[in-house]
C-alpha cells in the first residue's frame, strides 16, 4: 500500500490530464454548413436581459446525444475565445450548452462590452470537421 496517499491522487490526475489532452474524433460537417447570431446584430446596443437568436444553415440541429449525420445542436460563447476544437466544448458561464436543439435563448450580462460567438456541437459537444463557427460579435449592454 502507499505510506503516502497523495502519490495515488496526482498520478490519477496526471493520467486524466493526459487522457484528456487526446484528440478525439471529430464528426464530418458539409463544407456550406453554417451558424450565425441573426440578433443581436454586431455592433448593437441592448439592455439586459436580451434574446439571442440562432441560425444554421446546411445541416439540421438535433438534440446533444443524437448522432444523426450532418447535424448538431448550438453552443453560445460569452467573453471568450474559441476553445479547443479536437475536444469536447466546455461549459460553463462563458460557454452555453443548447443541447435541446433550441434555436434561442436570453442572456443577461452587466453592462459593457460583450463578444458572442457560435459554435455548433456534434452528438458529443465535440464541434465538427471542420468546425461550424460563426463570425464574432460585439454588443453593448446598457
Amino acid at each position: 500500500m502507499y505510506k503516502n496517499r497523495l502519490l495515488p491522487a496526482l498520478l490519477f490526475a496526471a493520467c486524466i490530464a493526459t487522457n484528456a489532452q487526446a484528440e478525439v474524433p471529430r464528426t464530418k460537417a458539409p463544407a456550406d454548413a453554417s451558424v450565425a447570431i441573426i440578433s443581436p446584430q454586431d455592433g448593437e446596443v441592448v439592455t439586459s436581459p436580451f434574446k439571442v437568436v440562432f441560425a444554421v444553415t446546411g445541416m439540421s440541429l438535433a438534440p446533444a446525444g443524437d448522432p444523426r449525420p450532418d447535424s448538431g445542436h448550438h453552443h453560445l460563447i460569452i467573453d471568450a475565445p474559441l476553445p479547443n476544437l479536437d475536444q469536447p466544448l466546455p461549459a460553463d458561464e462563458r460557454h452555453l450548452h443548447f443541447g435541446k436543439a433550441q434555436t434561442e435563448t436570453e442572456v443577461t450580462l452587466a453592462p459593457g462590452q460583450h463578444t458572442l460567438q457560435l459554435i455548433l456541437g456534434d452528438a458529443n459537444h465535440i464541434p465538427h470537421e471542420p468546425p461550424v463557427i460563426s463570425p464574432q460579435i460585439t454588443i453593448t449592454v446598457r
